[in-house]
Order: C-alpha cells, then sequence, then structure tokens
C-alpha cells in the first residue's frame, strides 16, 4: 500500500454521516511469528475468526521499518498523525488522562516513585509497586511543600500505584529535557538536562524539584526519591474533529490513554478504571452506543492486558486476556458497527517481553471492505490479506472512514 499522509487531506475530504465506526485497540497486541506460537496463535478465539473470515486483514508499521514504537506514537499514527511529523510526550498523556487541563506552554513530565539505597543507588525503579493507597499521600506532601520554584508554579498530580504526573507552569519552558530515570538498578538517578537553550530552565527547576523531593521524602525504606521522564509540551495537533469531521468518544481504564483520547478531542465515558474487566468496558461501550443525549459516530475502545501480559514475557497470560476479549465480541458486533476495527498500537511479543518493531494485526470489517476468507486473526493469516503486510499505520483511519461512506471523492 502506498505511503500516502498529507494532514490536509482529509479535513478536504472528511463528510459528516450517520454510519458509526468501533475502533479497538488490543495494545501490544501484535507478536513474532518464529518457531514459539504467538499469543493469537496460541488463543482460542472462534468469535475473532468468525470476523476475520467476513473482513480485510493485514498488518501495519506504527512509525517506519525498525523502529520500535512506545504507546503515543502508535496511538497517533492509528488516528491519523504522523508520529514522526507530531511528537507527543508520555507525560503530556500521563497528565491529560488523570484530567489535568494542559495549555500551550506548559510542560509536563511523569513522575516515578523509587527506592535508593545508603548509597544513592537505585535499589527499585518502581519502590515495590507502591499501592496507590499509599503512593497518594506523598504526592499530596510534595505538592504541598513544593509549589513553587523560582517563578515557576509546581503541580503535583497523584496517579497509579507508583506513578504521579506533573506540570510545570511559566513562561520561556521548553520541553527539550532529558529523563532523570537511567532505567537500570545499582546505579544513580541522572541529572535533567536541556537540549537546547530555551530548556534550560525547565531542567534547572526539574533537578531542584527532586533534590526537595529527597529530602522531603529521605526518611522512608522505600518510595524515598523520585525520577522524572517524557517532559513534553502539549503540540497544536488537529483533534478527529477538526481532522475528519467525527463525533468521538473513549473507553479508555488507563491515564496514558484517557490522555490520547482527549488530545484528539475524544469524549471520556464515565464507569471504567484500572480495575475494570474487559466485560465492564464493553458495558461502556454499550451505553455509550446508545446514548440519546451525544450522537457519537466513532468509539475507541482500548484494552489494556493485553501489553501487560507480553510485557510480563507472559505469553500464555497475554493469549488469556484475547480469550476473555473473545467472549465478548458477540456484545459488541450486536451494536452493529457500521465498520471495525480491531488491531493493536504495537507489538509485544511475549518472548522478547518489551515492545518491538514487529508489524500490528490489522481486522477491518464493513460493508465494502473485500474480505479476503483467511480462516483465522492471527499474524500468520494477516500478513497474507490483502491489505498487505506493512500498511503505513496512517492508513488505517483513512481505510476506516472511507468504508464508513465518511469520505467525498477526490478531484473533479
Amino acid at each position: 500500500m502506498a505511503q500516502v499522509h498529507n494532514p490536509t487531506l482529509l479535513p478536504r475530504l472528511a463528510r459528516q454521516t450517520p454510519s458509526k465506526i468501533l475502533f479497538v485497540v488490543l495494545d501490544g497486541l501484535g507478536g513474532a511469528v518464529g518457531p514459539h506460537p504467538t499469543a493469537l496463535e496460541r488463543a482460542h478465539h472462534p468469535h475473532l475468526d468468525a470476523l476475520a473470515r467476513r473482513s480485510a486483514l493485514g498488518r501495519y508499521v506504527p512509525v517506519a521499518d525498525g523502529v520500535t514504537p512506545g504507546s503515543g506514537p502508535g496511538h497517533l499514527a492509528i488516528f491519523g498523525h504522523d508520529p514522526l511529523e507530531v511528537e507527543v510526550g508520555r507525560g503530556l498523556l500521563e497528565t491529560l488522562g488523570v484530567g489535568v487541563d494542559v495549555h500551550a506552554g506548559d510542560v509536563c513530565a511523569r513522575g516515578n516513585f523509587c527506592t535508593l539505597d545508603a548509597q544513592g543507588l537505585l535499589a527499585d525503579r518502581r519502590a515495590g509497586r507502591i499501592p496507590t493507597e499509599l503512593s497518594r499521600p506523598l504526592a499530596e506532601a510534595l505538592q504541598a511543600q513544593v509549589g513553587r520554584i523560582e517563578d515557576v508554579n509546581v503541580e503535583v498530580y497523584p496517579g497509579l500505584q507508583h506513578r504521579f504526573s506533573m506540570v510545570f507552569r511559566a513562561p520561556g519552558l521548553g520541553d527539550r529535557v532529558s529523563d532523570t530515570d537511567p532505567q537500570l538498578p545499582g546505579v544513580a538517578p541522572l541529572p535533567a538536562q536541556a537540549a537546547d537553550p530555551a530548556s534550560g530552565k525547565t531542567a534547572r527547576v526539574a533537578n531542584r524539584f527532586v533534590t526537595l523531593a529527597r529530602e522531603i521524602l529521605g526518611s522512608r525504606e522505600r518510595a524515598n526519591a523520585v525520577m522524572l521522564r517524557g517532559f513534553s509540551g502539549r503540540p497544536p495537533l488537529a483533534t478527529l474533529r477538526s481532522m475528519a469531521a467525527l463525533t468521538a468518544c473513549a473507553v479508555a481504564a488507563y491515564p496514558a490513554y484517557r490522555g490520547v483520547a482527549r488530545l484528539l478531542g475524544m469524549d471520556l465515558v464515565a464507569g471504567v478504571g484500572p480495575s475494570s474487566t474487559i466485560a465492564q468496558e464493553v458495558d461502556a461501550l454499550e451505553r455509550a452506543w446508545r446514548s440519546s443525549t451525544q450522537p457519537y459516530d466513532f468509539f475507541f475502545l482500548h484494552i489494556k492486558g493485553t501489553d501487560s501480559a507480553g510485557e510480563d514475557g507472559d505469553e500464555a497470560g497475554k493469549a488469556g486476556v484475547l480469550e476473555e476479549f473473545d467472549l465478548e465480541v458477540p456484545r459488541i458486533l450486536a451494536l452493529q458497527p457500521d465498520v471495525i476495527m480491531i488491531t493493536g498500537d504495537h507489538s509485544t511479543p511475549g518472548p522478547m517481553a518489551s515492545h518491538s518493531w514487529h508489524p500490528v494485526p490489522f481486522l477491518l470489517s464493513g460493508p465494502w471492505c473485500e474480505p479476503d476468507g483467511l480462516p483465522r486473526f492471527d499474524e500468520a493469516c494477516c500478513r497474507r490479506g490483502a491489505l498487505g503486510n506493512a500498511v503505513p499505520g496512517t492508513s488505517l483511519l483513512r481505510l476506516a472512514l472511507a468504508n464508513a461512506g465518511k469520505l467525498a471523492k477526490f478531484g473533479a
């Protein structure tokens, strides 16, 4: 499939219609085809397989060949933005995801509570994944005691487990600042460093915050320090409404994915959180689908468990999440979406226990999708699909819109 990304194309062609599109993102869906079966190959998912037989299949590349994407770039691609042109940091996504309004000029960061040993070296980067009920008072203490550094307002927001989000607010802050997390145990946290003069003040204030946090938390046996990563401002970014004439909502349980949804102008469906089951997320989808107060025509359903199991190296657990999702497919299809896309934001092969560069399987179902008739929804069938084995990630939204009758003719 041709690589086509022109940010003016969709706004010129997109049109409103009554048809409804559902995007299901099984986070980290893809695996690496080889001697060991992938999670999709292991799992028993008869409903997905039945849907695959009447769908078009393929695999897409989120960023570029050989490039391993984070969750942010992966989601940007499937929602129509070239991640090489618009980079969105994890700090911004996490901060938006916990419900904070972020404005132009603000700089966000994602924080980790961590544990340092007596020598100041990292004993645990995640402070034993400290429970949220214990980390929340720590974040609130940091906010209470460090509200301002120089002329910069410093805001700290509790997150899940060991995580928190930060916003630095002041004129003249750049966001090109390096992480203080070295990603390795047994070494000292790194100082934040600026990559350009405009970011020098941000780095200086961030380092001062880390020092003050160490003083405030330092008497604790664990969670006695913090690290910051993903420094990012809010870039100008077209929403799904302005780019594709869509009225969109999202069922997403975790802050980063809620942040993606807010950044792209989607409404967040209430009633789901990190402890929600897949069935409960589908309950929320059903409520939004049938809502009489807001006529949505684009729905984003995010499932996290596939990625979590993949990152743990648990391919059997990842297969189990896929089987749990498969049980809900009949309920999803009963909503009668005009077009359904099922895919992931990147691949997370269990044997690698990490994100990877491997193409991501996807399934496109709709009245004009030209089904392949292949028997299963897995990597082997998807790479044989007529849509291709290396589809540009930015093509997925365009394909869904076309099959839903939401794109006008190009040219006279």
